[in-house]
């Protein structure tokens, strides 16, 4: 299971050391692609696949399917895990996610995601602002 916040670097050829505590659940290829709240999700090869499966048994009719179709694969890139436990992070997505070069790279279960440090500052503030009312809410509508 991924779980954990730690913080990193980009350097300026774009490569990222993932964690090792990471690096031994990952494997040694993964899928970069952009996430949802202007971060990158990075999923193993294998869970990438049940995620694209996902996406391909949405009703191709309905504009909304496109787009998230089109914006979580479109997005997708394969990387590997060099010798030195680093990957590289393509332009676009860095870019799309407004990456500098301090990053911070958290476990959420399935999936790593990589956020601009400062954004995930101002996203974790927020949300540790309003836990106790959204447990709440999840609580009424059953999820907890």
């Amino acid at each position: 299971m991924l779980i954990g916040e730690h913080k990193h670097t980009l350097d300026p050829k774009k490569r990222l050391s993932l964690p090792a505590k990471f690096r031994k659940e990952m494997g040694n290829e993964i899928v970069v692609t952009r996430g949802l709240d202007s971060c990158l999700f990075v999923y193993t090869v294998a869970e990438w696949s049940k995620v694209a499966e996902q996406f391909s048994k949405m009703n191709m009719l309905q504009a909304d399917s496109r787009s998230i179709n089109r914006f979580m694969l479109a997005g997708a890139s394969e990387t590997e895990i060099d010798s030195l436990g680093r990957i590289l992070i393509p332009e676009v997505l860095k870019e799309f996610a407004g990456l500098r070069d301090r990053v911070t790279i958290i476990g959420v279960h399935t999936r790593l995601e990589i956020w601009d440090e400062d954004k995930w500052k101002e996203y974790k503030g927020a949300i540790e602002r309003d836990a106790d009312k959204l447990a709440e809410k999840l609580g009424e509508a059953g999820a907890i």
